[in-house]
């Protein structure tokens, strides 16, 4: 009877494993969900086309992460469809919400605590309580709050679970069998690979385990010169394996369309420096900074950039004993798993291995240079491997009879998960919202520039210039060389003096700075220095020839016909942009051409039903032409749209307007929620206007327009 319920048994024992695994992974990020979209997820979300659905579907398969075309010179150059795929359906399904974005990444999480745990009971082979502690522990490591708490981590995690799915169809038999594991486990390293690019190593992890699997035979093929039929087999399987390596290399390389993503000195400071020694050297400690997060995860910062982590300039700086116990290690590791390859007594130990260095290698700045020195978000797949290693020395312990009473080892285990939980939930809070996480970016690194530029911004856009100010000058006291950071002081500036010794201080040290130029160009003006301002216009417009702004602006110096050519350039540059087409209407009207203006206040209608400035122009163009029946009509459907919006009174007396031909009644109070600034009609109109009130909700994170001099401060650009 006992053989017969052992099997019941082990499946109850697993099951109840992966309940409590899963009930971990749920209860650390309970207090995320209700977070905002903030940092990366403002421009890879709220800002990206491909997400909002306002491009067709195939330019999902064409952008970068970020929405930019591939082949744009400003270009980011990370490609991960499958990623904005889901951000895509999660717009589709319940708007920017960020509720459902949150729910999607803790689901993931989810299924990768599972998946981890699967390997580690199938793969790994590790007893099923170290199983279980190696899935608690993956559920609640701290390092994993930047991939599931920061919405933009979802492409790591994504990545995660077709990399444990690839993995398990290669090596687990009760997932694929033998005759479908290469394809299938082919076919889901590219959909990981889709996710994040660093989902392709999937394929080195699963081949080199394989070769450890089928050492004996290859080695017995190797001593006789002869092929026998496992070492045959594996030949076969490493030719597909590193044919489908191949392929999806080449791929991915015909995705960067000729060009290399474009990065800065603050972006990885030690890859601009000049001595290849301090580049190794840097490069080197940072493998075991990233180890340290793993080990102690008590620091954690979303942004690691600008001398966060000092360079290693000289061989005798103590940070290099730290680098060179971590490289013996590894080399001990690779001498232990060489020694077991003909008895293969230790599976844990390549398994954690592999898991934890190939997958890390492209991001390492080793083989190829990233664009950050330090992101916690890229050991969401490389802590499998630590977490499996660590795990498997605590069960060495226990069968080696170090740890005879298993209770000490369940408590250390406990107190770990439970410490883990508490810091994971505790990182999250500062995830909430922006304000939260640039304050806690500015206690953990004090000497990090960006984190003072991060916190300058978002007291900027709330209206705090003053302290602002304070956070931008510690920012170029830290990093005098800071472009932005000159940039966006500037456009604070009341003297257009001193902003345009900040403009041009961000041109000297970044010279392809389109928004310093553009705000250069603006100083300019203010100033009556046409020809200047013309000159610098130009000149950004040669760094970006499809900068709409600057054409705008231009605009507003040019007179006569060239205006009406500058504002139609931009509609063609930006034909789904309805302030832009009503702003070429207008020029029209103006000019005479109310038929043409019609068509384009049409086209800015149909875009945005309720744009306050082709409403307007459309109802002056059609008092114009005497069309009473036509104004009424857009009048109607202004109220009707408007009315649901309001959380006060809209008087509408339509009748009034058509007989006085006015917009509003003399002595009238009339009140519409669109903005909240008085703008008087032109002097040209012949209509009599007491006012115009209207508001408008100004909601954006980071407004691309803030400045304190003349009447046109809009246009000033934050870098």
């Amino acid at each position: 009877m006992s053989a017969v319920r052992h099997p019941g048994r082990v499946t109850r024992v697993r099951v109840r494993v992966y309940g409590a695994v899963s009930a971990c992974a749920i209860l650390c990020y309970l207090n995320s969900l209700h977070g905002d979209l903030v940092h990366d997820d403002i421009p890879a979300i709220r800002h990206n086309h491909d997400v909002l659905g306002t491009t067709p579907l195939h330019h999902v398969f064409l952008d970068d992460f970020w929405g930019t075309p591939m082949g744009d010179q400003n270009s980011h150059k990370s490609y991960r469809p499958l990623t904005t795929l889901t951000f895509r359906l999660n717009h589709w399904l319940g708007g920017l919400h960020p509720w459902g974005f949150h729910v999607c990444n803790v689901f993931l999480h989810v299924i990768c605590c599972l998946l981890f745990t699967r390997v580690a009971l199938r793969v790994a082979r590790l007893q099923t309580p170290f199983a279980a502690a190696a899935g608690l522990i993956f559920a609640t490591h701290p390092i994993h709050t930047e991939a599931v708490t920061g919405i933009v981590g979802r492409a790591d995690v994504l990545a995660c679970v077709f990399f444990l799915l690839s993995f398990l169809a290669y090596h687990d038999e009760g997932i694929c069998s033998k005759h479908n594991r290469m394809w299938v486990s082919s076919q889901l390293a590219a959909l990981s690979m889709l996710a994040k690019e660093t989902g392709v190593t999937v394929l080195f992890v699963n081949l080199v385990y394989d070769l450890y699997h089928s050492w004996p035979p290859v080695k017995r093929s190797l001593l006789d010169v002869k092929w026998n039929e496992d070492s045959l087999l594996f030949a076969r399987r490493a030719a597909k394996v590193l044919m489908v390596t191949s392929l999806l290399l080449l791929l991915r390389v015909a995705m960067l369309q000729g060009s290399l993503p474009k990065f800065s000195s603050q972006d990885n400071p030690a890859a601009f420096h000049p001595s290849q020694q301090v580049r190794f050297l840097t490069f080197s400690y940072l493998a075991v900074f990233h180890c340290w997060l793993l080990v102690c995860p008590s620091t954690l910062s979303h942004d690691w950039q600008m001398g966060s982590v000092p360079l290693v300039s000289a061989l005798s700086d103590h940070r290099n004993l730290a680098t060179c116990l971590l490289f013996a290690s590894c080399l001990w590791i690779a001498y232990r798993i060489f020694n077991d390859m003909d008895h293969q007594r230790h599976s844990p130990l390549i398994v954690g291995f592999l898991l934890l260095t190939i997958p890390f290698l492209p991001a390492s700045n080793l083989v190829v240079i990233v664009g950050f020195v330090v992101a916690e978000r890229i050991l969401y797949i490389p802590s499998m491997g630590y977490i499996i290693l660590m795990v498997y020395g605590a069960q060495l312990l226990y069968t080696s009879g170090f740890l005879r009473q298993r209770s000490w080892l369940l408590w250390a285990v406990l107190h770990l998960s439970l410490w883990f939980m508490g810091r994971t939930v505790l990182r999250n809070q500062d995830w909430l919202t922006r304000e939260a996480l640039v304050r806690s970016g500015v206690s953990t690194l004090p000497h990090n520039a960006k984190m003072h530029y991060n916190l300058a911004n978002f007291l900027r856009d709330t209206g705090q210039l003053d302290i602002a100010k304070d956070h931008y000058h510690e920012a170029l006291r830290l990093w005098p060389t800071y472009a932005s950071a000159h940039n966006n002081l500037g456009t604070l500036m009341s003297e257009p003096e001193v902003a345009e010794g900040h403009f041009l201080a961000a041109i000297r040290f970044s010279p392809g700075h389109v928004n310093a130029h553009y705000n250069l160009g603006q100083v300019y003006r203010k100033m009556n220095r046409s020809d200047d301002a013309i000159a610098m216009l130009e000149k950004c417009l040669r760094l970006n020839s499809v900068y709409a702004p600057a054409f705008l602006l231009l605009a507003k110096i040019h007179s006569g016909q060239m205006v009406g050519q500058l504002l139609h350039h931009v509609t063609k540059l930006q034909p789904t942009n309805a302030d832009y087409l009503a702003k070429y209407a207008s020029w029209l009207r103006q000019n005479y051409r109310t038929t043409e203006a019609m068509v384009y206040y049409g086209r800015a209608l149909r875009l945005k039903a309720n744009h306050r400035n082709s409403i307007i122009g459309a109802g002056q163009t059609l008092r114009d032409r005497g069309q009473k029946g036509r104004l009424h009509q857009l009048l109607i459907r202004w109220h009707i749209i408007c009315r649901p919006q309001s959380t006060r009174r809209i008087v509408y007396t339509g009748d009034i307007y058509i007989r006085s031909w006015e917009f509003y009644k003399s002595g009238q109070a009339t009140s519409l929620p669109i903005r909240s600034e008085v703008k008087p009609m032109r002097a040209s109109t012949p209509m009599h206007v007491t006012s115009l009130l209207v508001t408008e909700d100004r909601s954006d994170l980071i407004p691309l327009h803030v400045g304190t001099f003349g009447e046109d401060k809009e246009d000033l650009k934050a870098g």
